[in-house]
C-alpha cells in the first residue's frame, strides 16, 4: 500500500466515524458505490484522478450519488478528497468503509467469528467457493446465493458484508477477501484478531489466559478464533498478523527430527 493510500484511508476512516447516523443503510450505499464505480471506469477513473481539483471530484460524487443517505455521501467526498495509488486503492477504500460501516451498525453482533466461520464453510466446500469466485457467474446471483444461506444463521452486518464483497471479487480470492474483511472489522471494534490451531478444544480459563497473554504481548485487545487440527498433536499454533507463534508437539517433534537428521 503506497503512501498516498494509507492517508487516504485514513481520512475516509475519519469521515466515516465523525459521519452521523451510519448504519447498515450507509454500509449498503457505500458497497453500492463501490459496485458503481467498478462498473465505469469512466466514472473511477475521473473520481481518482489527482489532476482534478478536490472540488470537482467531489461534485462528481453529489451529482452520480446524491441520492444516497447525507453520512454516505460525506464519506464517499472524503475519499475522492484523497489522493491514492491507484483506481484500484479507492475503491478498496470505499469497501473498506462499507465493512466499517456494516460493524458499526451492530456493534452487539461477533461479526469477526461470523467472518471467520462463513471462510472456514466456503474452505470445505469447493464448489461453493468455485462458484462464488467464477469470472461467469451473475454478479446479484451470487448475492442472493450468500443471502440464502447465511439469512437466519449470521447478523445483517455480516450477511450484508459477505454478499457485497462476493457480488465484486475484482481478481480476489473469496477466503482473502473475508480474512481482510475480518480484519477490517476487528480494527473498527479496536481489537486484533490471533487464530489458534488446537488438537483440542480449549476450555474457558485457557481461552481466557490466552486472550490476556497476547492482549498484553500486542497491547490491544484480542479476538480469538480457534481451529482443531490433529496434525497439532500438542499444544498450539497461534497466528496473529503476520506473527506465527508455534508451540506446537509436532514442530516440537519436527525440529528434533532436523537436528538428529543434520
Amino acid at each position: 500500500m503506497g503512501s498516498a493510500t494509507t492517508q487516504a484511508l485514513a481520512a475516509t476512516t475519519s469521515a466515516l466515524t465523525a459521519a452521523p447516523g451510519v448504519d447498515l443503510g450507509v454500509a449498503r450505499e457505500l458497497f453500492a458505490a463501490v459496485r458503481t464505480l467498478a462498473g465505469s471506469s469512466q466514472l473511477s477513473g475521473a473520481l481518482s484522478d489527482a489532476s482534478a481539483s478536490a472540488q470537482a471530484r467531489q461534485q462528481v460524487v453529489t451529482s452520480v450519488f446524491g441520492g444516497f443517505s447525507a453520512a454516505s455521501v460525506a464519506v464517499l467526498k472524503a475519499a475522492v478528497a484523497e489522493r491514492w495509488s491507484s483506481t484500484e486503492d479507492l475503491l478498496a477504500g470505499i469497501e473498506e468503509a462499507g465493512v466499517r460501516a456494516a460493524a458499526l451498525a451492530q456493534p452487539e453482533v461477533d461479526v469477526e467469528a461470523e467472518l471467520f466461520e462463513v471462510g472456514r464453510t466456503i474452505a470445505a466446500n469447493p464448489e461453493l467457493e468455485l462458484a462464488l469466485g467464477s469470472r461467469l457467474g451473475d454478479a446479484s446471483a451470487k448475492g442472493a446465493l450468500i443471502e440464502k444461506l447465511l439469512t437466519g444463521r449470521a447478523g445483517d452486518a455480516t450477511v450484508l458484508i459477505v454478499s457485497s464483497l462476493a457480488q465484486l471479487p475484482r481478481e480476489r480470492r473469496v477466503r482473502s477477501m473475508l480474512s481482510r474483511a475480518l480484519r477490517v472489522v476487528a480494527d473498527q471494534r479496536g481489537r486484533t484478531v490471533a487464530t489458534i490451531f488446537a488438537a483440542s478444544a480449549l476450555t474457558d480459563a485457557q481461552v481466557s489466559r490466552l486472550q490476556r497473554t497476547l492482549a498484553a504481548r500486542y497491547g490491544t485487545e484480542v479476538s480469538l478464533n480457534v481451529v482443531l487440527d490433529p496434525s497439532v498433536v500438542g499444544g498450539v499454533r497461534i497466528e496473529i498478523g503476520d506473527d506465527v507463534i508455534d508451540a506446537t508437539v509436532s514442530s516440537r517433534l519436527g525440529d528434533l527430527r532436523h537436528r538428529l537428521a543434520g
